[in-house]
């Protein structure tokens, strides 16, 4: 196998940080979002879903476009444009008083959308044999701004309520905007040597072998965003885990999480055998939603649910923007991202408002058992994709 090069290691740590920065400031809201936002006025259950899922249709709607404008200018300009909107949105949220401005200050933060031209600007700054390696490393920083945003958030909501935490997020993205210009090189191949037309990006969708990955990406986070809107209040209100000691919980089943990512990633080198990991963490975040429905008081079900979810989370996050990498071609890379990076944030704006309507119109409950019933068409997908792989890739990493 393959070791990273002093190079790679400097890019996927450099850009780790500016991605983990920027992931940060997003997931500082969310643990402590919906306990706060209900006593904003005009504030309906609704709403407070919408607010936490308006920023993915921001993203949905801009990641092909600026995935394929990285491909024509550059990834770093184009992360530049992205990261100075959603400054914007986060000081509009911060400056907001209602639950009207901060949905807009939510989607002017998801138009600030660079996922897609991070993720191939990792891909530029790696060799295909390496790629999953590198985005596993940014995976984790992902994973550990997840850890340190959990134990932050509830003493910086007591201390400056949801302003304070949106205006850190402002500073944060500024943060990741001077690393991304002080610490991550250059790629040499800056451009692709012919940017593609939106037809031929849209044939390239259509084959299995991608459509797979961006419905498995678009449900996973549908069942994440949605689980937030009610986990926290579950834990408050059922469980009687109080706001400021909802970390106490977090932070082992982050860091087992972790473990787990580490020990199954590198088992995992084909890409038959990273759909076959897909499968079976689409099938244990349902049994992991389950357990939070069954939950109630039980603190056992909630740590068991809580692990099982997380790893499988984090393995997707880690294995599945590897994949469209390496089988994505070279000049439509950053458009392939691009569009695994709105189904992505798709699902957080369907999951918001999955999240919303399921609070106020039925249970906490009855939204996990509805995230969980999605796993059942996306198993249905990938035992396809599955069948398609041996017929429609090569096996293994693919040339850049």
């Amino acid at each position: 196998m393959s070791k990273l090069s002093r190079q790679e290691i400097r890019s996927a740590s450099a850009l780790a940080s500016v991605v983990g920065l920027r992931m940060f400031g997003l997931f500082l809201i969310m643990p402590v979002f919906s306990a706060y936002a209900r006593h904003l006025p005009g504030a309906t259950a609704f709403l407070v879903g919408l607010a936490m899922g308006i920023y993915g249709f921001g993203q949905a709607l801009l990641q092909v476009p600026m995935g394929m404008l990285s491909d024509r200018v550059g990834r770093r300009a184009t992360i530049t444009m992205g990261l100075l909107v959603f400054v914007a949105g986060s000081l509009i949220a911060a400056f907001a008083h209602g639950i009207v401005g901060i949905i807009i200050g939510r989607a002017m933060q998801g138009i600030g959308a660079v996922s897609g031209a991070s993720q191939a600007l990792a891909a530029d700054l790696s060799e295909p044999e390496n790629r999953s390696k590198v985005m596993a490393i940014i995976g984790i920083s992902v994973g550990m701004a997840f850890i340190l945003a959990i134990i932050l958030s509830a003493p910086l909501a007591a201390a400056g309520g949801l302003e304070g935490l949106f205006g850190t997020t402002a500073a944060l993205a500024l943060g990741a905007l001077i690393l991304l210009w002080v610490l991550v090189p250059k790629p040499q191949l800056h451009r692709a040597p012919a940017a593609a037309g939106f037809g031929d990006v849209l044939h390239m969708l259509v084959k299995p072998r991608l459509l797979v990955l961006n419905a498995s990406v678009f449900v996973m986070h549908t069942m994440l965003t949605a689980s937030f809107v009610v986990l926290p209040l579950v834990m408050l209100h059922e469980t009687g885990l109080p706001l400021q000691h909802q970390w106490e919980l977090y932070l082992p089943v982050m860091l087992f999480s972790i473990v787990v990512m580490g020990g199954v990633l590198r088992r995992v080198r084909t890409v038959s055998g990273s759909l076959k990991l897909v499968l079976v963490c689409a099938l244990g975040l349902a049994l992991a939603l389950c357990g939070f429905a069954a939950a109630g008081e039980s603190h056992a079900w909630l740590w068991i649910g809580a692990g099982v979810f997380f790893s499988c989370f984090n393995l997707l996050e880690a294995t599945l923007p590897s994949l469209v990498s390496r089988l994505a071609p070279q000049h439509m890379r950053g458009a392939a991202l691009g569009a695994y990076a709105t189904c992505q944030f798709l699902g957080a704006f369907v999951g918001g408002l999955l999240g919303g309507i399921g609070m106020g119109q039925w249970s906490y409950a009855s939204v996990f058992l509805i995230a969980a019933v999605l796993a059942l068409p996306w198993a249905a997908l990938v035992l396809w994709g599955m069948r398609k792989v041996d017929f429609d890739v090569t096996v293994g990493p693919q040339p850049a």
